[in-house]
């Protein structure tokens, strides 16, 4: 699916599965566009989950996760800083020779 369909993978990366009981999964998404996406492949994914695992009375309650949502971009400068924090002499390196992190 990674390679076949980009923006579905994307969107149901965030999801997880956590079984409630024995006919019960619960499925947490980070947003309802992730939602969405999910939706449009869902009925062939259970239906090969049902299958794989021969159990064909599981059903699915969704829950939305907000607190996922928020998804941080992290540059190469902000990995820098916060391994400086951890060893200062990484920032005196940066300010002898000029690192670039672009």
């Amino acid at each position: 699916m990674q390679t076949r369909d980009v923006v579905v993978f994307n969107a149901i990366h965030g999801f997880t599965m956590h079984k409630e009981d024995e006919n019960t999964i619960r499925v947490t998404y980070p947003s309802s566009t992730a939602k969405a996406e999910f939706d449009k492949v869902s009925h062939d994914f259970f239906s090969h989950f049902k299958h794989k695992v021969h159990h064909y009375r599981i059903q699915v309650q969704y829950h939305m996760d907000a607190v996922k949502l928020k998804k941080e971009i992290v540059t190469k400068r902000s990995i820098f800083e916060q391994f400086a924090k951890i060893n200062p002499v990484l920032k005196q390196l940066d300010e002898k020779f000029k690192l670039d992190f672009n």
